[in-house]
């Protein structure tokens, strides 16, 4: 970290810790709690207390349980469990959002049983909506309710919100339910209804390689470039080299070029996954041969079309390409994203791959990773310029494998939610009091993954007063 920054964090810390000197806790009172998970609640108790930065942990206590406290809706219908759950301040269900806000519980579903019936839910809750739409990204609870996005053309059906194809939100449906099975061997959650919706994310993953055309549109009445694909809703021309076209990031903006990369490499993982299940589980080896022969055409094109030389740090990966030999070089903090392959198991930390890709996004020549006098991090176009994503600096902290750098990111964290204990969207990097989104249950919960993952592996590092 330069003087520069250093110094505007410890000025920042200094706004901070006089706005929040007492440190209540920002979570709901417990009788207006959503959801309470005592695995989760005794987790506070034994983290908490080894986390020696007063502020750090009152961050981590008004964080972690997030999810639970303020976006859970589970109740029992039919006889089986059914879990909606928002994104925060927008009341709708993100496909992708829903899956990363439970994730940081489910090492706790073998031993409580309420959290793994929520989780069990919400993998049905999810199958129902990949039935509903499979180019849908967000949901409503009650599927018969009207879009607040109309206007939007085709006009999203009821019961969705917003019909924004991003390959990444059917990736974290088939994420969430492996997951679960992994970890319960509770197979009832692969019924008829599943592996329909199974494979009509395979179909629609094959449908966007665009041999044949596609056909989806999006059309939305804006002033903002990033909100629609351009030519008519298709998006610029690819050539079909094997690779899925997304016509939308996990950031919800439109993409430059349809063939992302790390939306591509989740979905290879996510095929490898159903090949499995459908093999073990289902006893379905047709179907299994068949994701595993697509999860090899992607990745051979991953290999051909996305990995390119770069003047200054070598083979790396591009952020998105058309197949033509277009590609954008850049990151952006929302996951997938190219940092965030450790994370979710594409690659390992130490892969040499992954090592230059990741050394060009914490350095100048990425366009979207800022500096400024109260922090440094990854950002978005969605967010446009000077805006720093506290979960690029999140994700950076839980791919890294040096102290120096962990304990960078959770300064970072620490002085810059502007004194309001809980993560945000966006913040400007010169003043974190200019933040977007008050209410980000996502980032919340990732935050309080990422120390608790600290608190596994480095304890030590939780011993640390950042004065």
């Amino acid at each position: 970290m330069t003087n520069r920054i250093l110094a505007g964090a410890l000025a920042t810390l200094t706004s901070i810790s006089a706005m929040a000197a007492d440190f209540q806790s920002k979570r709901p009172p417990v009788d207006e709690r959503c959801f309470t998970s005592e695995s989760v609640e005794q987790t506070i108790a034994t983290v908490k207390p080894i986390i020696a930065d007063p502020e750090l942990a009152w961050m981590f206590e008004n964080c972690y349980p997030n999810t639970l406290d303020t976006t859970v809706d589970y109740e029992v219908l039919y006889g089986k469990p059914d879990t909606f759950v928002i994104t925060g301040d927008i009341d709708a269900m993100w496909l992708r959002d829903s899956t990363a806000q439970v994730w940081p519980y489910l090492r706790y579903v073998n031993e409580d049983e309420a959290l793994r019936k929520l989780v069990e839910g919400l993998v049905r809750r999810q199958t129902k909506c990949v039935l509903l739409d499979p180019y849908a990204n967000a949901f409503y609870k009650d599927l018969t309710k009207e879009s607040e996005w109309a206007s939007d053309r085709p006009a999203p059906i009821d019961g969705v919100h917003e019909r924004k194809w991003e390959i990444d939100s059917l990736c974290y449906t088939v994420r969430l339910a492996n997951e679960y099975y992994r970890l319960t061997g509770e197979k009832s959650i692969f019924d008829s209804d599943w592996t329909k919706a199974a494979r009509s994310i395979v179909q629609t993953f094959r449908t966007e390689q665009r041999k044949d055309g596609t056909p989806y549109r999006f059309t939305r009445k804006t002033n903002q470039m990033i909100d629609a694909p351009l030519f008519n809703g298709i998006g610029r021309p690819v050539k079909p080299v094997g690779l899925i076209a997304s016509a939308f990031r996990p950031s919800d903006d439109s993409t430059l070029y349809p063939f992302l990369v790390p939306s591509n490499l989740f979905a290879v993982r996510s095929l490898r996954q159903l090949e499995t299940i459908f093999r073990d589980v289902v006893g379905d080896e047709a179907f299994a041969a068949e994701c595993a022969a697509f999860a090899d055409e992607v990745q051979a094109a991953i290999d051909e079309y996305a990995v390119v030389e770069h003047l200054d740090f070598g083979k790396i990966y591009a952020y998105e390409v058309d197949g033509f030999g277009n590609r954008a070089h850049w990151d952006d903090a929302n996951v997938p994203s190219l940092m965030s392959l450790a994370y979710l198991g594409v690659h390992r930390k130490g892969d040499p791959l992954y090592l230059r890709t990741r050394k060009f996004l914490l350095s100048e020549n990425n366009p979207y990773y800022f500096r400024g006098t109260a922090a440094e991090g990854q950002a978005s176009p969605h967010s446009g310029p000077a805006r720093i994503w506290p979960m690029g600096i999140i994700l950076r902290a839980m791919t890294s494998t040096s102290d120096d750098e962990i304990l960078q990111c959770l300064r970072m964290l620490r002085a810059t939610h502007a004194g309001t204990g809980l993560m945000h969207e966006a913040f400007n990097k010169d003043d974190p009091s200019d933040y977007t989104r008050d209410w980000f249950a996502w980032a919340n919960t990732l935050f309080g993954e990422l120390v608790v993952l600290v608190a596994d592996e480095r304890p030590h590092l939780l011993k640390t007063k950042f004065e």
